[in-house]
């Protein structure tokens, strides 16, 4: 545990990661050229991304419980090799049809990559560094996002469509070569339970069952929600088309949403590992703060500020590693059998929240200026106020979240109490409580 050797199978896995992020958001940077290439309107192009999403977010179940039965490695390598293919695919499409089943091989070489590097942490790290390393795998797969929108788009302007896609297809077929060189599966931990020679089926529904596994689908949900519809399809057409920012402008704003989950990570991890017992505190606090400076952004009278945006989307960046949360709930409350199953639940939590805020915010948007030029008005379909009042289904959708987190939170403490005898008392008794013991007699 935590040797060298650790640490060179975790560089090799979150490589992988990192290539891995890259695929899944360089259709962002090709779309453009997209709609000329094939021909198509924007909504046609946009039906790509959100395709591949609900192939990642259909595979996590699956996925989780596969790394458990065949391991971490041979899902990362092949994950890798899915989304080369995909790559290439996309490169030679001769029609948008095409285009989609290249995305559909992205996505699901995609889904592949993140659970299994997760699943792969305990087997060779322990103590307080673990929960450290799930935020920073976050963090650092977060970089492929400056990896598509810089290099890659270089790439694409300098050697047209095909070689750029053949390249980033090729560095994931090194991110496979090096993690077939470097990951293996490790010892697990010592088992907390007998290991189930069950079906699949009965596997995943034991996951499921468990409170702390609802816990971490929850807290997922809430931390992930908005982090994931504003960087995969609203934030840029809000800034440019909403708040009127020229591309250069809206791409270094974009940006914060990296810079938010890159400083956020470390510190999150940080929290969790010396609070394990507030991890859903965490995760309220960082998502109270988001959802607190997009009020103040919707409510300014007219343009927010530029300062405020860029406060807004470092926020929103933070969300990330709030939801990484989730997948330390799940592995502290799952026995070590189960962990690949019960990361592919959780992680379908905030996918699912940003997938459903998607798709309702366009129909919001369509109904708002439907109602605009039924009363005479002219169509104006991304305008800020438009987008006023369509931002308001994330604040629904991660309220569900918070009430199913807060029930999630409190079966997982009384089984604990009833189990462990472990009482956790509200967080402002505990704040109460310190403060009497701090205070001089």
């Amino acid at each position: 545990m935590n040797s060298a050797r650790s640490w060179i199978v975790f560089g090799g896995a979150v490589l992988a990661y990192l290539i891995g992020v890259t695929q899944r958001t360089s259709f962002g940077v090709v779309s453009v050229e997209a709609t000329e290439r094939f021909h198509v309107n924007a909504a046609a192009v946009s039906t790509v991304a959100v395709v591949q999403i609900v192939v990642y977010a259909a595979l996590q179940i699956p996925v989780g419980i596969l790394v458990d039965r065949i391991g971490p490695r041979e899902l990362i390598v092949g994950g890798a090799l899915l989304m080369a293919a995909g790559q290439a695919v996309l490169a030679f499409s001769p029609t948008l049809g095409v285009a989609i089943a290249g995305r559909v091989l992205v996505g699901m070489g995609d889904a592949a990559t993140f659970v299994s590097v997760i699943r792969l942490l305990p087997n060779w790290f322990g103590g307080r560094v673990l929960p450290q390393l799930g935020q920073w795998v976050g963090a650092i797969g977060q970089l492929g996002q400056v990896v598509s929108a810089v290099p890659f788009a270089l790439l694409l302007n300098s050697l047209g469509w095909r070689p750029a896609l053949l390249i980033a297809g090729g560095a994931s077929v090194v991110a496979a070569a090096v993690a077939l060189a470097l990951v293996r599966r490790g010892e697990p931990p010592a088992a907390t339970s007998p290991i189930p020679v069950s079906s699949m089926r009965t596997q995943l529904l034991g996951s499921l069952a468990r409170p702390g596994t609802q816990l971490g689908f929850w807290a997922h949900m809430v931390g992930g929600t908005v982090p994931t519809l504003m960087s995969t399809m609203w934030g840029f057409p809000f800034l440019t088309a909403g708040l009127g920012y020229d591309v250069p402008t809206a791409a270094t704003v974009f940006s914060m949403l990296v810079v938010g989950n890159v400083v956020a990570g470390p510190v999150v991890g940080m929290l969790v590992a010396r609070f394990p017992l507030r991890r859903s505190n965490v995760v309220l606090t960082l998502v109270f703060v988001i959802f607190a400076i997009w009020s103040v952004v919707l409510l300014w009278p007219g343009t927010p500020p530029f300062w405020l945006v860029v406060a807004f989307f470092v926020a929103v960046g933070t969300g990330g590693p709030g939801s990484l949360v989730g997948f330390d709930l799940a592995r502290t409350f799952n026995p070590g059998h189960a962990l690949g199953s019960a990361s592919g639940i959780v992680n379908v939590g905030g996918f699912l929240g940003g997938f459903i805020s998607m798709l309702l915010i366009g129909v919001a948007l369509d109904l708002i200026d439907g109602g605009r030029i039924a009363a005479g008005g002219a169509s104006s379909l991304y305008s800020f106020d438009s987008f006023r009042i369509a931002f308001l289904v994330p604040y629904a959708v991660v309220a569900v979240g918070v009430v199913g987190l807060l029930r999630a939170r409190g079966r997982t403490r009384r089984r604990m109490f009833e189990e462990e005898g472990i009482e956790i008392a509200p967080l402002w008794v505990a704040l109460f409580r310190s403060r009497r013991r701090a205070r001089p007699d």
